[in-house]
Order: structure tokens, then sequence, then C-alpha cells
């Protein structure tokens, strides 16, 4: 098969086109062929690497995925060749402590495809029957594929740590982030008022369009915290999800109301940041 890969981490220019042997259909298996991949920053974070990363080389990129069932397994049911799937793209044992609770984002063998495993732009891949969810007719292999990883990520953030609730108030800081973008649709679906912040007006109406209440333009308003602040009546919000790190660390502490959940989900400025314990602990 086909597929593209990188014999060293660097820029752009260590990609190249591969061939491949098609991969082994293990008996809890599927192959499917792929019919769309979809580009996440990890892939770029992966492809230009980080101290301790170690992976098989060649290494196949790309978390994200959509297509249709070329083989299963000979003890998987439920699923048949020619069914059109879409790949949650995290693995997992099923079988050690963490899994068996339903906590498989903690499991000892957690991978995600394209960074601990190989990922998706290939012409076809093999994960656990598990990981594939079928398809409806009226949603295409781009969406299915672009929604994959900020999907599964916004969700365990929101729902199953931060456990949002409706009437709740939840600010994004980033909107147009994709892990952003699901968030905000994910906060909106549970009943929560919902507040996003935008480097431009562009991104505002994006935002709006998916389901934010308040829109914040940071460009307009660069101390978005105070903002935050004066439009709730200096309350303060409910959870506050924050993938940008140290940028915005403070700004987003000060923006929780007593009691507040703060939801950490990346750190694309920089993992290292001073704090005030203070704030945290107040």
């Amino acid at each position: 098969m086909k597929a593209i890969v990188f014999y060293e981490h660097g820029g752009l220019d260590v990609l190249q086109a591969a061939e491949l042997p098609t991969p082994h259909v293990g008996p809890f298996d599927v192959l499917v062929d792929i019919k769309a991949s979809a580009l996440n920053r990890l892939d770029l974070f992966v492809r230009q690497g980080w101290p301790g990363l170690k992976l098989q080389l060649p290494h196949v990129t790309g978390a994200d995925a959509a297509g249709v069932i070329a083989a299963v397994g000979e003890h998987v049911s439920g699923l048949h060749e020619g069914q059109r799937v879409t790949i949650n793209p995290t693995l997992s044992c099923g079988q050690c402590e963490y899994c068996l609770r339903g906590e498989d984002q903690l499991c000892i063998y957690h991978a995600i495809l394209g960074e601990g495993a190989m990922g998706t732009y290939a012409e076809q891949i093999v994960v656990p029957a598990r990981n594939v969810v079928p398809l409806p007719d009226d949603v295409t292999f781009e969406e299915a594929a672009a929604a994959n990883l900020v999907m599964v990520t916004a969700w365990h953030s929101l729902v199953r740590k931060g456990n949002v609730r409706p009437g709740e108030s939840v600010l994004v800081v980033g909107a147009g982030g994709g892990v952003n973008s699901a968030s905000i649709q994910i906060a909106k679906l549970a009943g929560a008022t919902v507040f996003a912040v935008a480097s431009n007006a562009a991104k505002a109406l994006k935002a709006r369009e998916l389901g934010a209440d308040v829109l914040i333009n940071r460009a307009e308003k660069p101390d978005w915290g105070r903002e935050v602040f004066t439009l709730t009546n200096r309350r303060g919000v409910d959870i506050v999800v924050d993938n940008v790190g140290a940028a915005t660390w403070l700004s987003s502490i000060r923006s929780l109301a007593r009691g507040g959940r703060m939801l950490v989900v990346g750190s694309t400025s920089g993992p290292k940041l001073e704090m005030d314990v203070r704030y945290v602990f107040a």
C-alpha cells in the first residue's frame, strides 16, 4: 500500500511517499480502506519530534481518518466488509485496571494513531474493532475524519472530567482551534452558556456559528480575562477550556468563578509558566 512517511524528524521536506506492506488483520481487528484523512496539529508535533519520542521508522503520521471496512478479523461481530466507518484514534489494551474501570485514556499501553502507533496517511490501516464507529450515510468521510481526535478530546475533558451541566458557563480560550471548536459545540449542546475568546473578527463569527453565546475579540479586548469578569458581573465562569498554556494561564485562572474548573488540554504557547498559587488556593 502507498503511505506518507518520514525517516527522520524535521520540516515538510522529510515527508515522502513510500510503498509499505498491507498491515496484518488480527482476530479482533478490522482493516479499513482510508477514504479521507485529516490534518491535526499533533501530526506537526510528531513530525518535528520532541525529547523522549521514540518511533519505529519509517513512521506513518496522521491521527484522523474515515473509510470503508475492507476485512474483519475472525472474532469480530457487528461489523462487515463494505461498511462506512470513522475511527477513534485513541488505542488502549482493554484489559488493564484503567480500561476495566472505563478510563481507557489512562491505559498503560495508551497510544494515539500517528503518534505511538502507525497513522492514517496511508491507503489502509488496521485498528481494533472497538475503535471503529459506523458512519451515517449523510456524513461525509471528510467531515468524519476532521472530527475524530478533537471531538474525543473535547468530550473527555468537558463531559467526563469537567462534568459540565445545563445552566453553567464555559469559557473557551482560542475559538479557532480544533479542540476549541469542538468544545464550543459540546458545551452548547450540554446546555451551557458559552464564552469564546477569538483572535480576530472572522474567528469570532465562526465561533458564533458554532454556538458561542458571548464573543470576545482579543484584538479589541486584549485583557480578555478582565472582560470575562465584567461580563459575568464579577462572578467568573464555571469552566475554562485552555489549550494555549503559558501565554493564557493566569488570565484563564482569574476568569474562574469560585469552585470553577480549569480544563488543560494543551500547551501550544509553551509548557513552562510561573503561577501565583494563591489564585488556585482561593
